[in-house]
Formats: C-alpha cells, sequence, structure tokens
C-alpha cells in the first residue's frame, strides 16, 4: 500500500531520523520506568503492606494483564487518533494512575490501580513502534530500534538508583507520585514538539488479524517474544527479592548492584542492533536466546560468591533479544499493519513473561526454592533456542 506522507515514506524531515527516534525513546523511558519501578520498591512494599513474595508477584502480573487488554486493542485508538494522540495519551493517562496509586489505602486499591497502570502503558508500544518504522528506511530499523531499546535498559538503571535516592528523604509512595508528574508532563511535551505518528494506525479487523494469524512465524514470535521478556523484565522484577531473601543482601546494596549491572546492556543494546542488520533476526535470536538461557539457569544455581557476577552478566546478553524481536515482529505484517502486528504479538508475550513468570518465582521463593524458581526460567528461556530454527522471517529473505 502506496503512503501519502512524507514520515509514511521513510522520509524524517531535515534534521534526519535520530532527534524523532531520541524524543520517543524518552517518552518509552518512563513508560517503562512507570512499570518497574515497583521491583526495587517491592521489599518496602512488602513490609508495608505485609504481603508474601507470591503476592508481590501478582502485583505484576496486574500490571501485565492490564497492559495486555491495551496492546492488544491499542489499534482501534490508533486507527481513530492517530498515532501521535494515542502516544499522548498513555504517558498522561499513566502519569495520573501513578499518583493515585501512590495514595491507595491498601492491597486491593493498589491492585486495581496497577492493572488501570499497565493499562495505560499498554497504548505506547504499537504506535511507537508502527512511528518508528515509518519515520526510518527499511536498512536502518536495527539501529532506530536498537536506540529505542535504550529506554528500558536505562530504565532498568535508572529504577534502582532513583528510588533508593529519593527514598532517603521520601516513603515509597512519594517515588510513586513523583514518577506521575514527570510522566504528565513529558506526554504533554510531546503533543507540543514531538515529531512524527501524524498518521493512522489500522484497527485490528478481521482481515488484518486473519492475515497474520494464519502465519506461522507470528506465533513463534509470541512464544519467543515472551521467553524474551522473562529473561529481562520477569527476571528482573524479581532479583531485588531474589537477593535480599535468598542470598541475604541489604535492600539499598541490592538495588545498586541491579542498576550497575543494567548499565553495559544499552551498549549492547547497539551491538544487538548492528547484528540484526548485519545477520538477521532469527540468526541473532538463536544465539541470544542460547547465552540468555545459560546465564539464568546460571544465576538460579549460583552461590554468594558468585552470584553478583552473574547478575552482571544476565542482563548483559538478554538485552540482546528486543532490536531483533521488534525487527522480526515487523516484517511479518504490511507496513500500515505493523502495529497490529505488535498488538497481538505482545500482550500474550508479556504476560507470560512479565506477569506469570514472577509470579511463579514469587510463590517459589515463598516455598522456599527462589533459586529453582530462577533456574526453571532459564531453562524455559534456553528452549527457544530451538524454536527460533523454524522462524522464516521475509525480511531475512530479501537479504543479499
Amino acid at each position: 500500500m502506496a503512503y501519502a506522507t512524507k514520515e509514511q515514506k521513510g522520509d524524517p524531515g531535515t534534521f534526519g531520523w535520530q532527534g524523532p527516534v531520541i524524543f520517543l525513546t524518552g517518552l518509552f523511558f518512563l513508560n517503562f520506568m512507570a512499570r518497574i519501578t515497583f521491583a526495587p520498591l517491592m521489599p518496602a512494599i512488602e513490609k508495608d503492606l505485609g504481603i508474601s513474595h507470591g503476592g508481590a508477584g501478582f502485583f505484576f502480573l496486574m500490571i501485565s494483564g492490564g497492559y495486555f487488554v491495551t496492546v492488544l486493542c491499542s489499534g482501534f485508538l490508533s486507527a481513530r487518533l492517530t498515532h501521535r494522540l494515542t502516544i499522548v495519551i498513555s504517558s498522561t493517562t499513566a502519569g495520573m494512575v501513578l499518583m493515585a496509586v501512590s495514595v491507595g489505602a491498601g492491597v486491593a486499591s493498589m491492585t486495581a490501580g496497577l492493572f488501570v497502570l499497565g493499562m495505560a502503558a499498554g497504548l505506547y508500544l504499537p504506535s511507537g513502534i508502527a512511528t518508528i518504522t515509518t519515520i526510518v528506511t527499511h536498512g536502518s530499523w536495527g539501529k532506530a530500534l536498537a536506540i529505542h531499546e535504550i529506554a528500558p535498559n536505562l530504565s532498568f538503571v535508572a529504577a534502582p538508583l532513583i528510588s533508593e535516592a529519593l527514598m532517603r528523604f521520601i516513603p515509597w509512595r512519594g517515588v510513586i507520585a513523583s514518577m506521575g508528574i514527570v510522566s504528565i508532563l513529558a506526554g504533554l511535551g510531546y503533543w507540543r514538539f514531538g515529531k512524527g505518528g501524524r498518521f493512522h494506525g489500522q484497527a485490528p479487523n478481521i482481515d488484518a488479524i486473519t492475515a497474520l494469524i494464519v502465519k506461522r512465524d507470528f506465533w513463534l514470535m509470541v512464544i519467543l517474544f515472551g521467553m524474551g521478556i522473562a529473561g529481562t523484565l520477569g527476571v528482573y522484577t524479581m532479583l531485588p527479592l531474589y537477593l535480599v531473601s535468598g542470598h541475604g543482601m541489604e535492600r539499598d546494596l541490592a538495588n545498586t548492584l541491579i542498576a550497575l549491572s543494567r548499565i553495559a546492556g544499552m551498549a549492547m543494546a547497539f551491538v544487538a542492533g548492528w547484528a540484526t542488520d548485519r545477520f538477521g533476526p532469527r540468526r541473532t535470536l538463536i544465539w541470544v536466546f542460547i547465552a540468555t538461557g545459560l546465564a539464568t539457569i546460571s544465576l538460579g544455581i549460583s552461590s554468594r560468591g558468585i552470584v553478583g557476577f552473574l547478575v552482571f552478566l544476565q542482563p548483559l546478553v538478554a538485552v540482546c533479544f528486543f532490536p531483533a524481536g521488534f525487527a522480526a515482529v515487523a516484517s511479518i505484517g504490511t507496513n500500515n499493519a505493523r502495529n497490529v502486528a505488535v498488538s497481538l504479538t505482545v500482550p500474550a508475550a508479556f504476560v507470560m513473561g512479565g506477569g506469570l513468570v514472577p509470579t511463579g518465582v514469587g510463590l517459589l521463593g515463598d516455598a522456599g526454592y527462589f533459586a529453582l524458581g530462577v533456574s526453571l526460567v532459564g531453562l524455559m528461556i534456553l528452549s527457544g533456542s530451538f524454536i527460533a530454527l523454524f522462524l522464516d522471517l521475509d525480511s531475512e529473505k530479501m537479504r543479499p
């Protein structure tokens, strides 16, 4: 299908595509922070609300559940309001929900608030990816998506450090409220100054859905995305509790160690982007799953003496999944239906990797098997290397 606007033809304007992509990366950073800041705060939240490890994992399942609903249905909104306005609504609504969660009275209100937070955050990703892949030419997708993937990697670094810094002066509820204010301001900033996304998405109609679900690669990517998310977000959300409860670390030491371990991941995202452009998504994914699976298994069976080293190693390879993963998903759908491909692939994967996995690890932690839970996640991820062998992506068929 031909495009009517310059940005849909991959023409980013006078100043190149980097500026708009960096702005979107900033919004994605806050979007991700809104969801993962609860991880470094969870030891304090557990103590304050009197919940178990399994209850803590259930909070992340609620965020994932809300995320599932709106990522799946976001195409209906972007089809009416454009991708640009969908992004603005996601950021501002997430900020308002964070402020509401910060004043919640107990477990029930927090559970409901986290579900709505997931819904607000879920609006962003399909529109963000669709916007990037239309202002950037196909040959630079890997690099552009690698820049975009700085956001979650920087969030993994910033969330523990910012949380610990702010908790020296304010309680965990104040940390959440502060995040909400910044998210609202960022959304309004994109509405006023942001570029790209001034076109409508395609709602997930029967024809668009059917065109995707009949493809084997679509179902394989749903599974692989679940494993990729488990290796990054799933492990990360429970890692502070694992280090504190399973290895006896102090909370501030655990959060500092986790934050520092994510710094190198930002550079690795660029390596993964280069590898995706050079070798293709399929081959990149195979090696990423092998390395991530082995590192996660080792993290689970490690002793106190080497756990710090593995805390650094595991995210270094896990983060390499996303540039290749999103490039693979974008190759499944047609140009104007890329948001639908993302909308259908990510929701179930996020519930599995970012919700069910933390809940399962938490329940095993309550039973005294925290280490086993982490190792089982690694074994699951390792199996992704075999599944990725069966991918047959159109983008790789077109490679010289």
